[in-house]
């Protein structure tokens, strides 16, 4: 399981155009109507040190694959997500996001005018995929994976959503500076993958996905913020 993040910053050398409530990329460029393909290089770009760590585990799979022929595949996540998800600060977008809304909670949103976009995929969708690659395996892949154009949020979009499912205002701050190596776009090109394994799709979208954190997780983060004010 890789990441998006060995691709480093990468991403915002596109041409990217601020819109009302998001970053897109320009329609004329090709990444526009399908995402990010498993082609952009991941030289020459700034990562984190995370995302580093991700590079070379990802480099090692490949290597299994391609030297010694046997089944592997790197799968390159967009954000990872379910109601399972125990999100933290700067881990866990969705799941995090939705936990300050429920525990009004103040969150902080760095750089990019609150518009950075994100792909968002459904724990139960990654696993699907999972278990089709294992049925039709192939050796040294690399797979994109994420929600793709049909599931992700910016920041302003994600935060709306929950107020409107949690009935209350959100409480945020801004910084203005971004996390170094941070996306300002990401969304995933599935094409690949799903050329592969063609009766794989994502049965998750964004509102689903925060509609089932909430529905799972409400009634025990409302206990937790009375204990706290106790």
């Amino acid at each position: 399981m890789s990441t998006n993040k060995v691709y480093g910053d990468r991403p915002n050398k596109l041409p990217l155009v601020e819109q009302e409530t998001r970053w897109e990329v320009d329609v004329d460029h090709p990444y526009a109507a399908r995402g990010i393909p498993e082609t952009m290089s991941i030289d020459h770009t700034m990562h984190s040190l995370f995302g580093v760590s991700k590079v070379a585990a990802d480099l090692l799979v490949q290597e299994y694959g391609r030297y010694f022929g046997m089944k592997t595949g790197s799968f390159r996540g967009g954000c990872l997500t379910g109601p399972n998800h125990s999100g933290t600060q700067l881990h866990g977008f969705l799941a995090y996001l939705m936990k300050c809304a429920v525990t009004e909670r103040t969150y902080t949103i760095f750089g990019y005018g609150k518009k950075q976009v994100r792909d968002n995929i459904h724990s139960a969708d990654l696993i699907r995929a999972f278990d089709e690659f294992f049925r039709q395996p192939r050796a040294g892949e690399v797979y994109n994976i994420g929600g793709g154009p049909q599931s992700n949020c910016s920041m302003l979009e994600a935060i709306s959503l929950c107020e409107k499912i949690t009935g209350k205002q959100f409480h945020w701050k801004y910084v203005e500076e971004n996390r170094r190596g941070d996306h300002i776009w990401w969304i995933s090109d599935l094409t690949h993958f799903q050329e592969h394994h063609p009766n794989w799709k994502l049965q998750y979208k964004v509102p689903q996905i925060l509609q089932e954190i909430y529905q799972m997780n409400v009634e025990r983060w409302s206990e937790e913020m009375l204990l706290c004010r106790d």
